[in-house]
């Protein structure tokens, strides 16, 4: 109704959009790249997200990143007629998705048993921390804590060091993606059944599967595993490790003994083809300590970007550790489409995502920027409700939007 979704796969779907922050903003952004009508739903201040930009605008960059392609309205739960507004929208969708803390949404009297009594086909996506049910559901849930409560942190670090999260916002965007694989299995099932149903991903139970390796070493030896730093969790393979080189580091991942015979051409130390210490995985992993110091002995001497290269052409795993602005510019993302440069209203140029989801032969969604607060209320209320100008004024003025 509002923009051509003609060949994508969710053309046909509706999302009212509750999302915040980043667990299920980027649910519905995976969800508006699939063609999907995403219509962001926050309240007349914005979500979160939103103000944790500077004075002034009303977006940040991760902000400008997930809510591409949506169309945002404002609404106030709180208010009767804005509950009234959710009804009636929520009677034309197929999807509504939420990450606020259990309950939230039940408390206001908008929640799942309410919805699905107005509209049985409707599908309630709820992402939270440690899932809707269970005696630790209450417990406040953010990225760090649940990396702290997942076990993520206790193998991450170094062993003389404390645990330590990793870097990247890991638990909330994990969360995310298995918010938008329950709704499309949702979706799947209502083709077949005609009912939608109450789909939930806890954060921590998403990650679960990411530490098998820490669980392998305890179910192996009886023992809490151990922080490794850069070294693999179960210290059985090497090298395995970060270097440092004269302008950075690489990461180098030996995996046959193959690859090993071909770094030792690469650093010029064919010399140690035979040496006992080195010959096998076996012997490397023995003598960890020195098979580190020879590769760094090496790297050392060399800018990254080279040792990537010369381990490239020997058909060696390696990749230089880069920074955020050369991944921001990496050209092979860039050319794939992935990556894009667009003149954003609030924050001028900046890079963005698109969806790592490729299905060839289905037409690439362009990209819209993110929307200002209630940028859409007028097309939304008016164009897909059927309200009338003075209808809106009067939400408005009543606080209702």
């Amino acid at each position: 109704m509002v923009q051509s979704r003609a060949n994508t796969p969710l053309s046909d779907v509706t999302v009212l959009d509750f999302g915040q922050i980043f667990q299920g903003p980027y649910a519905s952004f995976l969800l508006a790249k699939a063609g999907a009508l995403v219509i962001k739903i926050e309240p007349p201040r914005g979500e979160p997200g939103r103000r944790r930009a500077e004075p002034g605008k009303s977006a940040t960059l991760p902000f400008a990143m997930l809510n591409q392609n949506k169309h945002a309205i404002t609404l106030n739960l709180k208010h009767e007629h804005g509950r009234e507004l959710l009804f009636e929208m929520a009677g034309r969708a197929d999807v509504l998705l939420e990450n606020f803390s259990p309950g939230t949404m039940d408390d206001l009297g908008v929640g799942w048993s309410r919805l699905h009594k107005i509209n049985p086909r409707l599908i309630y996506a709820s992402g939270s921390g440690f899932g809707i049910s269970g005696p630790d559901r209450d417990n406040l849930a953010m990225d760090m804590t649940i990396q702290a409560a997942s076990g993520i942190m206790s193998v991450t670090g170094f062993p003389d060091g404390p645990p330590v999260k990793a870097g990247p916002t890991l638990v909330d965007f994990m969360g995310g993606i298995h918010l938008y694989a329950g709704i499309l299995t949702a979706l799947y099932d209502r083709d077949r059944s005609g009912k939608g149903c109450l789909v939930e991903v806890a954060m921590q139970e998403a990650v679960y599967p990411t530490l098998a390796a820490s669980y392998d070493y305890y179910y192996r030896t009886g023992e809490v595993p151990p922080r490794t730093g850069n070294r693999q969790s179960g210290l059985n393979s090497a090298p395995y490790n970060v270097f440092a080189t004269t302008d950075g580091h690489v990461a180098i991942h030996v995996v046959t003994e193959a690859h090993f015979q071909n770094l030792l051409k690469a650093m010029g130390r064919e010399d140690l083809q035979d040496d006992p210490r080195f010959a096998t995985n076996a012997g490397r992993v023995t003598h960890m300590d020195e098979t580190d110091a020879l590769v760094e002995a090496w790297t050392r001497t060399l800018p990254k970007m080279e040792v990537f290269a010369r381990a490239k052409a020997y058909r060696i795993p390696c990749a230089p550790v880069r920074t955020a602005p050369e991944v921001m510019n990496d050209p092979h993302m860039h050319e794939r489409g992935m990556l894009e440069r667009v003149d954003h209203p609030e924050l001028g140029e900046i890079v963005v995502p698109s969806t790592p989801l490729r299905l060839h032969g289905i037409d690439r969604v362009a990209t819209r920027p993110s929307p200002t607060i209630g940028q859409h209320n007028e097309e939304i209320y008016g164009g897909w409700l059927g309200l009338s100008a003075g209808e809106i004024d009067e939400l408005r003025a009543t606080g209702a939007i």
